[in-house]
């Protein structure tokens, strides 16, 4: 079942084009990222269903009823869309506690107090707040405070939860260990999930499906494997992951084999787009997927090691050769200034022509 529509949204500030032309739909108890860059126009397509911009093209639907068209000259008003929001900073009075904070909104709306009072206390149950209910914002941790920002989304039942940068304000550990709790609070509730952010890692953790967002269009729609995994475009190749990027020349094409030459070296690769012989192009390889070895073969680089980083759970190698610079992981120490043979796997080297000066 689809929750939320939205066609052909577009948007501009004073000619600046924000939005242009994106579509989508959300399904019941799915989870869909809205995943860019800064400027992207990820938050403005989240205000924008949420009522707090007014689109100047398209169709934004919920459960069926028409919250914007712009042809019918209907948009209705934020307070009647019965959408859950969460915002970046969380936004709670700091003079209300806890249980005032999430049962504002029902009082508003002139919810009877018994109605109002059970109806707080289930969210603040559910999410583990209960014993919190009388406290102030300022005695909560950040933690804390992030979930009862999403109870009082919670508080109304609403059809689909908007979660802008849910977690940004929370420091790295705690960030982590939040995505995990609000993926595990949204299987359980059945919640429909429109959340923006511009962490990669966290919208893979906690999407269904990932919308990647380029200069106010889509530029690839899929699940975070395919995003990941199958990338389309250069764009989307490169937001995604650790990668290393080669310039290069196309010597020859093969179907789907691409060979690549640069100074003293040459590499099979696999093209994901159209290649011509003698088209300059970018080879995109994930950092994971390179493997260090101590003698020639089959699509090896010889390089020097310049320095090794310790992440903790892997080393992170810097390599050199001429004006060639990449990295690789590893589990082992390596010795700094020593020369290495860098394996390219040729289905994990996606070519992709060199993309055209603005």
């Amino acid at each position: 079942m689809t929750k939320l529509i939205v066609e052909d949204l577009h948007l501009a500030y004073d000619g600046v084009k924000v939005l242009e032309g994106v579509s989508f739909q959300l399904r019941a108890g799915e989870v869909v990222s809205l995943l860019g860059a800064s400027g992207s126009g990820k938050t403005t397509l989240l205000r924008a269903v949420a009522g707090l911009e007014q689109p100047d093209r398209g169709r934004i639907l919920l459960d069926g009823h028409t919250l914007y068209d712009a042809a019918a000259g209907v948009n209705r008003p934020v307070e009647s869309r019965s959408l859950g929001l969460v915002f970046q900073s969380y936004a709670l009075w700091p003079h209300r506690t806890v249980a005032e904070n999430v049962g504002y909104g029902l009082k508003l709306r002139s919810v009877p107090r018994a109605e109002r009072e059970q109806r707080v206390e289930k969210a603040l149950a559910q999410l583990g707040l209960a014993h919190l209910a009388r406290r102030y914002p300022y005695q909560l941790s950040g933690g804390q405070q992030q979930r009862v920002a999403i109870a009082r989304a919670l508080v109304y039942n609403p059809p689909v939860i908007l979660l802008d940068e849910p977690l940004s304000n929370l420091d790295a550990k705690l960030r982590e260990e939040a995505r995990a709790w609000l993926r595990e609070l949204i299987i359980q509730l059945n919640l429909s999930a429109l959340c923006v952010t511009h962490d990669q890692t966290e919208a893979m953790a906690m999407s269904d499906r990932i919308l990647l967002l380029r200069n106010g269009r889509i530029e690839q729609e899929g699940t975070p494997a395919e995003l990941y995994g199958a990338p389309r475009t250069l764009y989307a190749a490169e937001f995604m992951g650790s990668n290393n990027r080669l310039s290069a020349e196309v010597l020859s094409v093969d179907g789907e084999q691409v060979l690549l030459g640069g100074k003293d070296w040459r590499l099979l690769g696999r093209a994901l787009d159209w290649l011509r012989v003698g088209d300059p192009a970018q080879a995109v390889v994930r950092l994971e997927r390179l493997r260090v070895t101590d003698a020639p073969g089959p699509n090896r680089i010889q390089a020097q090691l310049s320095t090794a980083m310790y992440l903790g759970d892997r080393w992170e190698y810097l390599f050199h050769q001429r004006d060639l610079r990449f990295r690789a992981f590893g589990q082992t120490p390596l010795t700094a200034g020593h020369d290495y043979w860098i394996e390219f796997p040729q289905q994990d080297c996606w070519v992709f022509p060199e993309p055209v000066a603005a």
